[in-house]
């Protein structure tokens, strides 16, 4: 290993399918070790994993990454969304935990908006209408299937807290990550306690929220980590809050991330609150917003769809009328949970390249359609969507988006941005800075950009009109056993 120039960081991304670790040299950006490991998630109507999986997975990353990882002298760990973990008075999770793409609390979240005054009052209240991802609905969902696990749970936390916990022996969390629960209000930045009443949570199960910038403690004694005692942990974040902090991303550009799941969002410096639920008004990671929408169904749904048809997922072909909408785990943008995928305008001379190129095509539709909801008004359309996830390097993703979006695009060289936005805000107890400026310094958003094409107008409007039609067959629960 080379000398680093300053000292050294850990970011850590504890995503759906793996943990990924970085060690960087605060200084300059430099990634010195890595390390990855895999954990399992249920197949079926639910999502879940054992928590336990993401510590051994991040011992196992952190293992990967050597000595580099002892000379730390911080950690960040950002963590997926939502997901519901269950603690008893030991600290053992009581249950697996429930993860942000599963949909089982579809009707709690449908209740749980008429109950509380409407879409307007969560969406003005938390900055989000509840969805089926949300972690206020699982809560709601568990007690309504496994009281004797709610009766059980001594402490409620997400899946990045889980892990910071597990470092420090402190239960805290982050504004960002406390946003995509539906019980903190973001007006007042606070739990809500009429929120938390309303599903039976006791405001004392929840982490103490961490301030920007704060430090959340330091690595305890009893542990099996290659940390030094004392070494500075950093608030952490969900991982879309981690990862604009990754790109230090400025307000006004937007950023569209194709993985299992796919998200656009952009930095605001005004309070989200929209009550159609297209858009999630979450806190960033900063002390600004991050207003986002999400879709369920993405790279995972693509890829099935091409292992169907026996192709590579870049063996598209151009030139068809044929519909495909990859709602493969229901949808969560258009919001229909119990969706499945449809296919239309089937032909005898379509070929599965254009059954694959419109999957690609039904995966963008949905994204763009949130994008203008996302943006601010004031936001400027010519300046370049930043392309990032483990899709934004495939070619046909990417000429995908140019062709649907009729706008620039820009690939940053930086893999693992959420990992990196964890190493930045660990770097920024360190040195003082705002976390997205130690970015920036890094440079992590450089990358080629791909020139505007003309927007393709006859597609997006043959989407729309196959979604509006099959609208009441979208909305029919499916028999998935």
């Amino acid at each position: 290993m080379s000398a680093a120039e300053g000292p050294l960081v850990v970011g850590v991304d504890s995503s759906t399918q793996s943990t990924k670790a970085l060690v960087v040299d605060a200084s300059t950006g430099r990634v010195v070790a890595s390390g990855h490991a895999p954990h399992t998630v249920s197949s079926g109507a639910g999502r879940e994993t054992d928590p336990r999986q993401w510590w051994d997975a991040l011992c196992e990353a952190l293992r990967q990454c050597g000595e580099a990882a002892h000379e730390a002298a911080a950690v960040s760990v950002g963590g997926q969304q939502h997901g519901l973990v269950t603690l008893d008075g030991h600290g053992e999770p009581v249950r697996p935990a429930l993860l942000w793409n599963d949909v089982r609390s579809a009707p709690q979240a449908r209740r749980l908006t008429e109950e509380l005054g409407g879409a307007k009052f969560w969406a003005e209240r938390t900055g989000s209408v509840p969805a089926a991802s949300f972690t206020v609905t699982k809560w709601a969902w568990l007690a309504e299937h496994e009281p004797e696990a709610v009766r059980a749970t001594k402490a409620v936390r997400l899946p990045h807290d889980y892990l910071t916990e597990r470092l420090t022996g402190q239960g805290t969390t982050d504004r960002g990550d406390a946003s995509g629960t539906g019980w903190w209000a973001s007006r007042t930045e606070a739990y809500d306690e009429e929120i938390l009443a309303h599903v039976g949570l006791d405001p004392a199960m929840l982490p103490r929220v961490v301030r920007p910038g704060e430090i959340a403690g330091t690595v305890r004694d009893s542990h099996d980590l290659p940390f030094s005692k004392g070494t500075l942990v950093a608030p952490g974040t969900g991982d879309n809050a981690a990862a604009a902090l990754g790109l230090g991303v400025r307000p006004g550009v937007a950023v569209m991330s194709l993985g299992t799941s796919g998200t656009v969002y952009a930095v605001s410096q005004r309070r989200p609150a929209d009550p159609s639920g297209t858009v999630a008004g979450f806190a960033d990671a900063r002390g600004d917003w991050l207003p986002l929408a999400c879709t369920l169904n993405c790279t995972l749904a693509v890829d099935r769809v091409a292992a169907l048809l026996h192709l590579d997922r870049e063996a598209v072909e151009p030139g068809t009328a044929v519909t495909l909408l990859p709602y493969l785990d229901g949808e969560r943008t258009p919001n229909l949970p119990n969706a499945s995928g449809l296919l239309h305008g089937l032909r005898h001379d379509t070929t599965a390249g254009q059954l694959l190129q419109a999957a690609y095509d039904g995966a963008v539709h949905s994204l763009l359609g949130a994008l203008d909801l996302v943006l601010d008004q004031d936001a400027d359309p010519s300046e370049p969507l930043l392309l990032i996830g483990g899709g934004a390097r495939g070619t046909a993703w990417q000429q995908t988006v140019r062709r649907l979006s009729g706008r620039p695009v820009q690939v940053p060289e930086a893999r693992e941005l959420v990992a990196l936005g964890a190493a930045a805000q660990a770097a920024g107890l360190l040195t003082g800075e705002d976390p997205a400026a130690v970015a920036r310094r890094w440079d992590t958003a450089a990358g080629p950009v791909l020139d505007a094409v003309e927007r393709d107008e006859e597609t997006l409007a043959r989407i729309a009109g196959v979604l509006s039609d099959a609208a009441p067959l979208l909305e029919r629960p499916t028999d998935t056993h």
